[in-house]
């Protein structure tokens, strides 16, 4: 006996449609169906499900015969009304708008307590010395450390989401897009007047050398109070748009992935048009951004090219100013170039 025929038959025994299938397993009704062509086969993790939710083993679902298997079936138990959420696409937005956040903010803090601590606190043997940095350095080292495990184990976490689950049904009411929008503002007129109240800190302790160490801790320390508030709440309200989520997934998948995904047709070629554009547009700005390099190291030491004694040369002063200045330059280029890339190929598309 086949999967196909288990399928058909376990779905028929609880009067249940293609549509409430793949809603409890979090896929397109398309993926059911071609599940049921024969055309594909889903993968382990929706098989493992599916034995959940018609109690079977793996092996009798995949290699027995369940058509014979007696017995009376409540329906299926699919939830009633509007789409729901049965992935875990909601708690997954909130731990990254915890997550995340609380990176940026922890460098931030790190680097508000070593500026805090800079010339203090350094051992007696180290006095007087070029080490007086040293407990700044330390500071803003674990201040980094520590940001870099949330940002990066929440990077890892949502790659993963991505691959288990490349598109959503967006299940989301107005209500709660509404009540995120407001939550939104209320962060960012909150997160504003923390920087603010930073600001006011530095001008009112900056002004005086004993205090201006202060000034700068508590300017770093309500500026990442305030990224925080920000960053959080606009990641609540960029949650509710599923709908930049699904068109978003490219950019986070393989094209391998995209290819095996379970997904209709015509949305997977949408995601692997997407993702040979995305992989274009990158493979363009890395160009910009190395030209932007080589001028920038063409600008810092051209000047010992043309100098009458070039071993005395320091690349210092205006040479070294243009030297920085060529990696905004790129940055703020690769800007123009992703925006008309996405205006005139979004138009190409259309047309």
């Amino acid at each position: 006996m086949s999967f196909r025929d288990n399928l058909q038959h376990l779905r028929a025994t609880r009067n249940m449609t293609q549509e409430q299938l793949a809603m409890l397993l979090g896929v397109s009704r398309q993926s059911v169906t071609k599940w049921e062509a024969e055309k594909s086969y889903p993968e382990m993790d929706k098989l493992l499900k599916m034995c959940q939710i018609f109690e079977c083993s793996l092996d009798d679902l995949v290699q027995g015969d369940l058509t014979g298997r007696a017995g009376a079936y409540e329906p299926a138990t699919v939830p009633a009304g509007p789409p729901q959420d049965i992935c875990g696409y909601d708690e997954h937005q909130r731990m990254l708008a915890w997550k995340v956040p609380t990176g940026v903010a922890a460098i931030l803090v790190g680097i508000g307590v070593g500026l805090l601590l800079e010339g203090r606190a350094v051992p007696f043997f180290l006095k007087d010395t070029s080490a007086s940095v040293l407990p700044m350095i330390v500071c803003i080292f674990i201040g980094i450390v520590i940001g870099l495990e949330f940002l990066v184990t929440a990077g890892m976490e949502h790659t993963a989401f991505v691959k288990a689950h490349p598109y959503i049904e967006d299940f989301y009411t107005e209500d709660e897009r509404a009540r995120a929008r407001r939550n939104m503002a209320q962060a960012c007129v909150a997160g504003v007047g923390l920087i603010f109240v930073g600001c006011a800190c530095i001008i009112a302790l900056g002004e005086y050398p004993s205090t201006e160490r202060e000034g700068l801790c508590l300017l770093m320390l309500f500026i990442a109070a305030g990224s925080w508030l920000i960053i959080r709440y606009g990641m609540l309200l960029g949650r509710t748009n599923v709908a930049e989520y699904n068109r978003s997934v490219a950019d986070d998948l393989e094209l391998e992935d995209i290819a095996s995904a379970q997904l209709d047709d015509a949305r997977r070629e949408e995601l692997l048009r997407r993702k040979r554009k995305s992989d274009r547009l990158g493979a363009v700005c890395a160009t910009i951004m190395i030209v932007a390099t080589i001028v920038g190291l063409g600008l810092l030491f051209w000047p010992v090219l043309t100098s009458p004694n070039p071993d005395a040369f320091e690349p210092e002063g205006t040479s070294a100013m243009w030297f920085w200045l060529a990696w905004p330059a790129g940055g703020l280029i690769c800007g123009v170039v992703a925006v008309l890339w996405k205006a005139f190929g979004d138009a190409g598309d259309r047309g």
